[in-house]
């Protein structure tokens, strides 16, 4: 009899392991253990007699998940009672369909062409929805198979890798399976100190490194749709979003907060325009390269919405950014804007147009409002908000809005100025 070598479940991995849904998604923090809990799972499955597929978005975490696989099952292997392709990422029993494999996947795509009766979607945040509704449940129907889905409320920085069309798709597959009440589905949560096996002095370090809303996203697993005191939430952006066709414009400008290399960070560009007093976002057209990439893209812009000029951050850059998008195409004006004040005091006169319900989102735009929503001023802003900041204000130029808040103080300035008068 040749030795399984599992390790044993912490408790919160023992809850969703011994499980007997068929559904099961499971919101966990950094380093939770979810992973680890994903190979137990699976291999118990796979010694069932079962086809086991796990999926991941990159290598480096399939990698983390095959090293539990290939060590639990070290001595069949070597014993040649399982085969092994690591090529693969493949252990199967030869003739039979009982098989356990790892492979990436990003999107749907990256996922045809297999089957299984036991599927396993971890960070599945960052992967497209496609990849379950479209590929992953259709491998199950032969089988009435299983399906587990395991995530991490993605922060800023991580759903800008996302390759999900909706940044939220996770969150609200977990609500659905909280909601069941026919026992198809099962919902677990724990954070990352419910792993008993981690460091606490490791895990105290790394998060005095980590603004407040990411520790409550990837330590504490909470999933957040607005956080407190961000100058904008789902409320302001849904009430005045339209869908119908927009008027001719008076203005249209193409807002870029530039990335310097292709190894960093996105390049935000938003495409916005003014009719009168009210203004629309009418495209996101943010990426990921290097300055000539979003030359181009930023140029694209300007052609497709007719624009008046591009505004760009000079910071990141200096007159190297009006210089890459002028190779691009010399005839494209390009206004260079220096960020001399605070982030927080930029985007203010913005978000105070919103809350005047005169900023209209032209269909929906989710990693932009992720970004509104989520950031908090004393945070480093990100790309989509700061692009649409330069675009909002190259636009409200000569519109001087004030918050309800300044509304008040200037009603108790000319009321103080009347009483002294002896007017009141």
């Amino acid at each position: 009899m040749y030795k399984i070598k599992l390790p044993f479940p912490h408790r919160k991995q023992a809850e969703f392991i011994d499980s007997a849904a068929k559904r099961k998604i499971i919101r966990a923090g950094r380093r939770g253990g979810k992973t680890v809990g994903a190979a137990i799972s699976d291999v118990k499955s796979f010694l069932a007699g079962h086809r086991v597929l796990y999926a991941a978005p990159t290598q480096d975490q399939v990698e983390r998940y095959w090293v539990e696989v290939c060590r639990a099952l070290a001595e069949p292997i070597e014993a040649r009672v399982f085969k092994k392709n690591e090529t693969l990422h493949l252990i199967e029993v030869q003739g039979t369909e009982q098989r356990i494999r790892a492979k990436t996947a990003w999107n749907a795509d990256t996922l045809r062409g297999d089957y299984a009766d036991k599927l396993t979607l971890d960070e599945f945040q960052l992967m497209n929805e496609d990849t379950w509704a479209i590929v992953g449940a259709p491998m199950l129907l032969d089988n009435n198979g299983d399906a587990a889905f395991i995530y991490t409320p993605p922060s800023l920085h991580s759903r800008s890798t996302s390759k999900a069309t909706d940044p939220r798709h996770a969150a609200k597959l977990y609500s659905k399976a909280q909601a069941d009440t026919s026992g198809r589905w099962a919902a677990f949560y724990f954070t990352s100190h419910d792993n008993p096996y981690i460091s606490r002095a490791a895990l105290s370090e790394i998060s005095q490194d980590m603004t407040h809303l990411a520790i409550r996203q990837e330590i504490m697993a909470e999933d957040i749709d607005e956080a407190a005191g961000a100058l904008w939430t789902r409320e302001i952006i849904e009430r005045s979003r339209v869908y119908s066709k927009v008027p001719e414009f008076d203005k249209v400008v193409i807002g870029v907060d530039p990335s310097a290399t292709s190894e960093g960070d996105e390049a935000g560009i938003i495409a916005a325009a003014r009719k009168g007093d009210q203004y629309y976002i009418l495209a996101d057209f943010t990426l990921q390269g290097s300055p000539e990439i979003w030359a181009r893209a930023a140029v694209s812009a300007y052609t497709v919405h007719e624009a008046n000029n591009i505004v760009a951050e000079s910071n990141q850059g200096g007159e190297m950014v009006a210089s890459v998008i002028r190779q691009v195409d010399d005839g494209v004006p390009v206004n260079l804007v220096r960020a001399s004040r605070g982030k927080a005091t930029r985007a203010e006169p913005v978000a105070a147009v919103y809350e005047q319900g005169r900023v209209h989102h032209v269909g929906n735009f989710g990693l932009l409002e992720d970004e509104m929503c989520l950031w908090v001023p004393g945070d480093r802003s990100p790309n989509r908000m700061d692009a649409l900041v330069w675009a909002m204000t190259e636009l409200l130029e000569g519109d001087q809005p004030f918050t309800s808040r300044d509304a008040r103080e200037i009603e108790i300035e000319e009321l103080e100025a009347i009483t002294i008068a002896g007017e009141y």
